[in-house]
């Protein structure tokens, strides 16, 4: 069926195209959503204007996700999720969960689809995400995902703490690294 897309649908045309789809994705997605209508004599006329519209459409689009990318770039939300004692959570944080946080930052409306996520999230820590708020628009945000029973700072700090450890750990190694390596040049 050829259709006139009134509004851009992602992945198959732009507002103002005129495609050939398939008949039931036609009639069952494209024209109970509005998004499209069967290419008539009146709707071909209408062509240009929707194409004017749509590009006004697309760059306020393009626009708004912009400003959104420069609010949430370098943002933290943090989960509070069960885990064991060994960091691993029960269950997992999924990109439906980190919309929902971003969600409640920003009072916008963020879809699921918008979060970059290989794999859901199964272990307490910081994590560092992407979100692909438009094919141009990108933005980094990280997740603090902390135990339940402590608060977001309680869990930092516990964080600073362990890496300050390791880090002694470590440079406490080196010293007797060299100590070592010099008591066998002396010998």
């Amino acid at each position: 069926m050829r259709v006139v897309f009134l509004e851009d649908v992602p992945g198959v045309a732009q507002g103002g195209d005129v495609k050939e789809v398939k008949n039931g994705f036609a009639r069952n997605y494209l024209i109970p959503k509005n998004l499209a209508t069967p290419a008539t004599h009146n709707a071909l006329q209408r062509i240009r204007k929707l194409r004017r519209q749509s590009d006004v459409t697309r760059l306020r689009r393009l626009e708004d996700m912009k400003e959104l990318a420069s609010e949430l770039s370098g943002s933290q939300i943090s989960v509070e999720m069960r885990a064991g004692s060994s960091g691993r959570l029960y269950g997992s944080v999924t990109t439906a969960i980190i919309a929902e946080r971003l969600g409640e930052l920003t009072d916008r409306e963020i879809d699921r689809r918008m979060v970059e996520l290989a794999d859901p999230i199964r272990d307490i820590g910081v994590h560092e995400l992407t979100l692909r708020l438009h094919p141009d628009v990108q933005a980094s945000v990280s997740a603090l995902v902390h135990p339940m029973g402590t608060t977001p700072e309680e869990f930092m700090e516990s964080l600073r703490a362990a890496e300050e450890a390791r880090e002694q750990a470590e440079a406490e190694e080196y010293d007797e690294d060299d100590l070592e390596d010099s008591e066998e040049d002396q010998g």
